[in-house]
């Protein structure tokens, strides 16, 4: 039992909220102005928030019909009838409040209206899979991780440690990088998902447009993520430039095994996808500590 609660929050997807809260504060960082206890705020909400909406994508997709037993994707507790679905319910709302509880701390440092971002938040984490329009499902997925892990988390997470918005021509091209590399763990998971979803109808972008056409957006994602970044490369010391080139030879690494790859042997690629992700942000915050 506690194996399957384990699994339902997907520990291998984790570092994608991590790594918007990371590279947020290494914005912070480059701006002179680091606080701690905002940025240690930023990062449990997100974990929280990811757990969440892990955990109500799996009981909103075993409710709408989406999962079926024995799926080449990680083990659901919820469809292999090992979670009652009930209790990953309230577990998906308990989460939520926990996170929304985390979240009232940031008026602390932030404005009033910080709980509007909060409420647009909880509301993607249930839109993602629920209601009448699931993002997930009409191929909008993607474009909601780029907005939801990459420019809220990276923006947010900046501006609660400086207080202002200054440092733009930081914080827009790095959390744009953020959302594209987190985009990317979508595509791993729903290019193994691609005929299950199908059958099911769920229009994501690998349905909509093929394996082949993802596959090289996949590829485009990581290689423009780096390129983007170039107002905040050039404001790094030249070693840092070892970064995106480390970036892009572990992301063409997993994108030679994507396009050969099927079924289960998908899944150390989705968790790949999002260590790379991790690794980027942690050699950022780094770099950002030498400005």
């Amino acid at each position: 039992m506690i194996k399957s609660w384990i699994e339902a929050m997907r520990l291998r997807t984790l570092p994608v909220s991590v790594a918007g809260v990371i590279a947020g504060t290494g914005c912070a960082i480059m701006l002179d102005s680091f606080k701690a206890a905002p940025a240690l705020a930023c990062l449990v909400f997100a974990i929280l928030a990811q757990i969440a909406a892990n955990f109500g994508n799996e009981y909103y997709d075993f409710k709408n019909g989406i999962d079926r037993k024995g799926r080449a994707g990680f083990r659901r507790g919820v469809t292999e009838g090992e979670i009652d679905p009930e209790s990953m319910k309230r577990a998906t709302f308990i989460v939520l409040a926990l996170a929304a509880v985390v979240g009232c701390t940031m008026l602390f440092y932030g404005p009033w209206w910080l709980i509007i971002v909060g409420v647009l938040i909880m509301m993607f984490v249930l839109a993602y899979s629920a209601g009448p329009y699931p993002l997930s499902h009409h191929g909008l997925g993607d474009l909601a991780v780029i907005i939801f892990f990459g420019i809220i988390p990276v923006t947010f997470t900046c501006f609660l440690q400086t207080g202002d918005g200054d440092g733009m021509n930081i914080i827009v091209p790095t959390s744009l990088a953020v959302g594209l590399l987190a985009a990317n763990v979508l595509i791993v998971n729903n290019y193994r998902d691609m005929e299950d979803d199908a059958a099911v109808g769920k229009r994501t972008t690998v349905v909509i447009f093929g394996r082949k056409f993802m596959s090289l957006t996949y590829l485009l994602s990581g290689i423009t993520g780096m390129a983007v970044m170039l107002p905040v490369w050039v404001r790094l010391p030249l070693w840092a430039l070892a970064v995106p080139v480390l970036f892009v030879i572990l992301h063409l690494k997993v994108w030679l095994k994507l396009r050969r790859a099927a079924g289960t042997e998908l899944n150390p690629l989705l968790g790949r996808t999002a260590v790379n992700l991790l690794v980027f942000s942690l050699l950022f915050i780094s770099a950002s500590l030498f400005v």
